[in-house]
């Protein structure tokens, strides 16, 4: 994880923790998030995105996806459909407590998937399934 906290993506997580993330800062948030997903189980924001779905999301999955508003998700959702095993792996990842992760995520993930997606599909190494089983 040290790795993740030098140059830009670095500037950025901080900010992403801070709660304040500029407009261009905005489209490095993939990124962050790809880098903080592949040492889970969910390996990439497509693993996120599908064990979402799974959990009840695809709404919510599908507006960040496409060309639309996006639509809100609450924490409760959140720890819903991704249960207490992946939110401490994430948690582990980013340095923080389950809570803050559950903060973060309703804020800047549908944005990150926004922008990871700029043709309604997850662009790249984002598209990547889970990695769990592997």
């Amino acid at each position: 994880m040290n790795s993740i906290f030098g140059g830009i993506l670095g500037e950025v997580l901080k900010n992403v923790l801070n709660g304040n993330v500029s407009q261009q800062q905005q489209s490095q948030l993939p990124d962050i998030f790809g880098q903080i997903l592949k040492n889970t189980d969910l390996g990439s924001i497509g693993g996120l995105l599908k064990q979402l779905q799974e959990g009840g999301l695809q709404k919510q999955v599908d507006s960040w996806l496409g060309n639309g508003q996006n639509a809100p998700v609450n924490e409760n959702q959140l720890k819903d459909a991704l249960g207490n095993e992946q939110l401490r792996q994430i948690a582990k990842q980013m340095g923080i407590p389950v809570d803050e992760v559950l903060d973060k995520l309703s804020k800047y993930l549908p944005e990150a998937v926004n922008q990871a997606s700029p043709n309604g599909e997850l662009a790249g190494n984002h598209a990547a399934e889970s990695r769990r089983g592997a």
